[in-house]
């Protein structure tokens, strides 16, 4: 894969995942006030960065071979395209006396930084076309 697919890839990942983090936290804003609500996240980037790591240190890794398909695969590069976004529901914390986890202004503060990264990945996406644009005049 080049880099230039590479890239775009990423970014519309990354793309894809503002979007969901939004919606999550623009729901846990509408139920801040509902009794025993608990807030969800969502966890990616972590993982993304696991396997980017993963696929770097490949070639300076031992490589084990195995002679069956039922024998145990050893630090394995993780294909980045596999990764994908989950939602975390934190039942551990109660901020609220009616059971609720939600400070509508963290959630405000997030969605407001999710906006702000949304509009920053697209512009660096069209940014990538545009490079590709003066490449192949």
């Amino acid at each position: 894969m080049n880099s230039f697919s590479r890239s775009v890839d990423l970014l519309h990942r990354s793309l894809d995942v503002s979007t969901l983090r939004y919606q999550v936290s623009a729901n846990n804003l509408a139920n801040s006030e509902v009794p025993n609500f608990k807030r969800t996240s969502v966890n990616f980037e972590s993982e993304l960065k696991k396997a980017l790591d993963s696929e770097k240190n490949a070639h300076k890794t031992m490589k084990l071979e195995t002679s069956d398909s039922r024998h145990f695969q050893i630090e394995q590069p993780i294909d980045y395209r596999s990764v994908e976004p989950r939602r975390v529901v934190d039942y551990t914390s109660t901020s609220k006396a009616n059971g609720n986890n939600v400070d509508a202004e963290q959630e405000a503060m997030i969605v407001l930084q999710t906006q702000l990264q949304y509009q920053l990945l697209s512009k660096m996406e069209n940014f990538e076309f545009a490079q590709m644009k003066v490449a192949m005049k």
